[in-house]
């Protein structure tokens, strides 16, 4: 496992976002888990993020250190993994407290908009990074849930290692916060994480230069050419590769982007992923033959020649 992060690393690779493959007893997998991260490796891909498609909103503090163990040792030498704390922060500061202790070079909050402000959130992250003794990953996902100046301070205290941003917009090229974000940051700390669908508005009008994946864990190969699509300027190549994400995407939109992404990952034949960690569910069972039929011609795709 990779034990260093710089932003030159956001930028060689997607930001995979894979599931956590469980057992029958709900038990964390350690042969499908590793047996993911290859598929994904094997796709060029080299960051893998374990947060909401893994369900850490969920984990046990009793297997969490069991769990960032085994994803340490399946992970190749370059590869960086970075796991996720939170969203709560005494459940934070016990984790934090494991992961003082080993390699990972970086971990993200998971942020939670139900008990928190923008300036509880700045004291939680000056608090988090003093105990890991290393910068963390900030996880936008809800207007509100931090100002800019909250922002920008965390930053200038050097808490943060890169920033993702995941607002859903109904038009991504209409994101005023995002607009305010590149202004008050450096945009080389900012990821685009709400996958393929937005990455290309991100790029171009924003100057937002990574992005997240969580299809990228059915096809690794795809997602990261159009990674390289967009570095080389070629807007038409990405383009035509990300609307082949769309129907997977379509179907995670509709019906829960962490179930359906679970099922799928486990219907291609990737890896079992077991049941779902309460308090997630189960894909309902009306949908699985629509997600499953979507992630094998998505595979098919991303083997071809």
């Amino acid at each position: 496992m990779k034990t260093t992060i710089t932003t030159a690393d956001l930028q060689n690779s997607i930001i995979s976002v894979p599931p956590l493959c469980r057992d029958g007893n709900l038990k964390s997998n350690a042969a499908e888990n590793a047996k993911l991260i290859r598929h994904i490796e094997a796709g060029g891909v080299s960051t893998l993020l374990y947060g909401g498609n893994a369900n850490f909103y969920n984990i046990s503090l009793a297997e969490y250190e069991e769990v960032i163990d085994q994803l340490e040792a399946a992970a190749a030498p370059e590869t960086l993994i970075v796991p996720s704390v939170g969203p709560y922060f005494g459940t934070a500061m016990d984790q934090v407290a494991i992961l003082a202790r080993k390699k990972y070079p970086t971990v993200m909050l998971l942020p939670t908009m139900a008990v928190s402000t923008p300036v509880g959130v700045r004291n939680a992250v000056l608090k988090i990074v003093e105990k890991l003794g290393r910068p963390i990953v900030l996880y936008i996902k809800d207007q509100g849930y931090v100002t800019l100046d909250v922002v920008k301070s965390l930053v200038d205290a050097g808490a943060i290692s890169w920033i993702k941003y995941a607002v859903v917009r109904t038009d991504p090229a209409e994101d005023e916060l995002l607009a305010g974000l590149v202004q008050t940051v450096d945009p080389a700390l900012i990821v685009s994480g709400i996958g393929e669908q937005p990455a290309i508005v991100h790029w171009t009008k924003f100057g937002v230069h990574a992005f997240t994946s969580g299809c990228v864990c059915v096809a690794p190969k795809k997602s990261q050419e159009m990674l390289r699509a967009l570095q080389a300027g070629d807007l038409a190549k990405a383009e035509a590769i990300r609307v082949q994400f769309n129907l997977l995407e379509a179907l995670r939109n509709g019906h829960g982007p962490i179930p359906v992404l679970h099922h799928a990952v486990g219907a291609a034949g990737i890896a079992a992923t077991g049941p779902a960690l309460p308090l997630m569910g189960d894909l309902d069972s009306a949908f699985q033959d629509k997600v499953s039929v979507a992630a094998k011609a998505l595979l098919a795709w991303n083997s071809a020649v």
